[in-house]
């Protein structure tokens, strides 16, 4: 039994874990696991965040888990026949319409990845920018640039988080505090006319390029509420010279174009109408992830007389068309 949260740390190896065991466990009884998600942190099962409350059924307790892990220790420890096995094996909490729902596997049979392309006027900086996605793919666009400076990092506000203070900085915050920096790349949709349920893993394909010759880009992605909120929902990070493999890293070549695939974990959230879709990019997350100090070095050992300012770009037109990839749920 696999159990997890939407902002756990460790949520991507839960559900690594769910579809390793379906995949290749030792035996028959192995390859039937079972997985649970809920609206938590890897220390708060709670349901309800400072700035966040997923409502009265978002709790351990309230689901029920506790009566669901001894049914199921019940059910193989001791051969007691409850009716188990005959239950759906993926029970996830869907953020937005706040309610628990039952699935035959993750990720879920019937979603499918759609493409959100980057689009704009060659300025997405900050929450005033003129970035935005949609499913066209883009033209000839000018590339948006940024100055990433490792002695100047966009703060962590959020998220899978085990930092210290607890969890006041955990969870389901609010962006727009970050989202007024140049140094942050915002794209968002225009108001949604329907409801638009995400829930699936998310990747961000980028099309990067920088003056450096090594740096890092990250994504988040953002349910913007329509008062202006900007609730995170799930993010991500990759260190450019490890694009290939992280076995045989790769030093860039400064103001080459290189093709990024970033793992943003997973959620389930529907956007409601009226909300929209955004995603953030930019080249640090600090203290969550450590700064890249851009030199190609082994940063471990560097000091911060040794950090270098990179001049970062994101590519989008039709050679290299950025876009975001999520898993959209359709039912009737």
């Amino acid at each position: 039994m696999n159990l997890g949260g939407w902002f756990d740390l460790y949520l991507g190896g839960t559900l690594a874990n769910y579809q390793g065991m379906k995949q290749r466990g030792g035996s028959a009884d192995a390859r039937k696991p079972r997985l649970i998600i809920g609206p938590w942190s890897h220390l708060n099962t709670t349901g309800t965040f400072p700035e966040r409350d997923f409502g009265p059924f978002s709790s351990t307790a309230a689901a029920g888990i506790s009566n669901a892990q001894i049914r199921w220790f019940n059910y193989w420890l001791k051969g007691i026949d409850n009716g188990f096995e005959q239950e759906k094996p993926v029970k996830i909490f869907v953020m937005g319409i706040n309610q628990w729902r039952e699935e035959e596997d993750w990720p879920l049979p019937d979603a499918h990845y759609h493409p959100f392309y980057l689009h704009s006027a060659g300025r997405a900086n900050s929450l005033t920018g003129n970035g935005f996605l949609s499913n066209k793919q883009p033209k000839d666009e000018v590339e948006d640039i940024y100055l990433y400076d490792p002695r100047n990092p966009v703060p962590t506000v959020g998220g899978a988080t085990l930092m210290p203070g607890g969890q006041a900085n955990a969870g389901p915050r609010d962006q727009r505090s970050v989202e007024q920096r140049e140094d942050v790349l915002c794209y968002t949709t225009g108001p949604l006319q329907q409801p638009v349920e995400v829930t699936g893993p998310v990747e961000l394909v980028l099309y990067v390029s920088s003056s450096a010759q090594d740096t890092d880009f990250t994504g988040k992605l953002i349910d913007v509420y329509p008062d202006g909120r900007a609730e995170l929902l799930t993010d991500g990070i990759l260190r450019v010279r490890y694009r290939e493999s992280f076995s045989h890293p790769a030093l860039m070549e400064p103001g080459q174009i290189y093709e990024l695939h970033i793992d943003l974990a997973a959620t389930s959230n529907v956007f409601l109408p009226s909300h929209r879709i955004r995603l953030e990019i930019t080249s640090s997350n600090f203290p969550r992830f450590d700064r890249n100090t851009n030199t190609g070095g082994i940063i471990a050992t560097e000091s911060e007389r040794d950090l270098v300012q990179a001049m970062n770009r994101v590519h989008h037109n039709s050679m290299h068309p950025s876009h975001l990839l999520l898993q959209i749920v359709e039912r009737d």
